[in-house]
């Protein structure tokens, strides 16, 4: 039997840029991660941009209540995104900021320093060009990408969970913190991403919702890896 690269080109899975969206505590790294892994696609944590941003303003001397100085100091830091799902990165001008973005005080500030239309401008172009350059197709993960970043996506999920199943796995994985207090705080965040200007958090009217609520990580996953495969096969 001859080979060729035609044959390649066939029997090669189509590429696919998929958008997975929701709020936190909904399942979507750990879904998105996993999914890009097992179907050998790019993946991409828009969040992690996001607070990469934060961070340096934060480290730099910037007012983060002060929309205009955010603006003015938005185009300075130098923001790389790793997509390799097993291994995801991010440096800031050449900086390891993967552990420093995760603090709390970068979470209490990335709403109000990613609601600027100067940041997220910039920030949205950064993630259209890696999804353009991602060849084998990406999982990109956010708030605004099925309505913002990629409308054109093959794929979009909305991913959503109660308040209660929220809160119950976030103040897990910060170790033990107060799942009340932690609801409060998730709920706050929603609130200002939903309420923003510039690229609120909402459903593309084309996504298909995934309530994970009483679903377990690996039936999350699951489901995911049904969708994309269904759309691959139809492209």
């Amino acid at each position: 039997m001859s080979y060729t690269v035609e044959t390649a080109a066939r029997t090669a899975p189509a590429a696919v840029i998929v958008a997975i969206d929701g709020p936190s505590g909904t399942g979507k790294s750990s879904t998105s991660k996993a999914v890009a892994a097992k179907l050998g696609l790019s993946y991409l944590d828009t969040g992690a941009q996001y607070r990469a941003i934060t961070w340096w303003m934060l480290n730099n001397g910037i007012d983060v209540t002060d929309p205009v100085a955010i603006a003015d100091a938005a185009g300075k830091p130098v923001i790389v995104s790793g997509t390799d799902p097993s291994a995801p990165t991010i440096t800031v001008d050449g900086i390891d900021a993967s552990g420093p973005i995760r603090t709390q005080e970068v979470t209490s500030k990335v709403s109000a320093v990613s609601a600027v239309p100067e940041v997220r401008t910039l920030i949205t172009e950064l993630q259209r060009s890696i999804a353009k350059g991602a060849g084998l197709g990406i999982v990109v993960e956010g708030r605004d990408i099925g309505t913002t970043v990629l409308p054109d996506a093959d794929l979009k999920i909305f991913l959503t969970a109660s308040p209660e199943a929220r809160a119950a796995r976030r103040s897990g994985e910060l170790k033990g913190a107060d799942v009340s207090a932690t609801r409060e705080a998730l709920l706050k965040r929603d609130a200002a991403d939903s309420s923003r200007k510039t690229s609120p958090l909402a459903k593309a009217d084309d996504a298909v919702e995934v309530d994970t609520s009483d679903l377990t990580l690996e039936q999350v996953i699951e489901c995911v890896v049904t969708l994309v495969e269904g759309k691959r096969a139809a492209k």
